[in-house]
């Protein structure tokens, strides 16, 4: 541990009046233990935040950029993450009309909700993921 004496009052040699070797080595050992705690406790804040946010994308949140999340199934709703491009095919947009005929604009899963077994849903963008 460095001791706050020998950098109150430093020693200075006798020749020049200048800062003896023996201080400015005390001072720098201070400062370096300074910097590396200081270094490893920012260290361990981005750690504690990278595995938070680990732990809440690992909860299926996350949609990758290009893509939407879609809920399907009849009684059961499974989460979908699909590419946004299905938007422009005819198949996809009689989906999305179901949709909105069916719920609106309110949908129960928080996001988009799609009426239909999930057999079809896989059918259908299947055959839209070949083209």
């Amino acid at each position: 541990m460095c001791n706050p004496s020998l950098i109150l009052q430093p020693a200075r040699s006798s020749k020049n009046s200048q800062l003896s070797p023996i201080f400015l080595s005390v001072l720098i050992v201070c400062f370096s233990k300074l910097i590396f705690t200081t270094t490893m406790a920012i260290h361990r804040m981005l750690k504690r935040s990278l595995s938070a946010e680990k732990r809440s994308t690992s909860a299926g949140t996350e949609v990758p950029k290009g893509h939407f999340a879609v809920y399907v199934g009849e009684s059961e709703k499974k989460r979908f993450v699909i590419p946004l491009s299905y938007l422009n095919h005819p198949s996809f947009q009689d989906l999305l009309c179901q949709a909105e005929e069916e719920f609106g604009f309110h949908h129960p899963m928080g996001g988009l909700t799609i009426p239909c077994s999930e057999d079809l849903f896989i059918d259908i963008t299947s055959r839209l993921g070949r083209r």
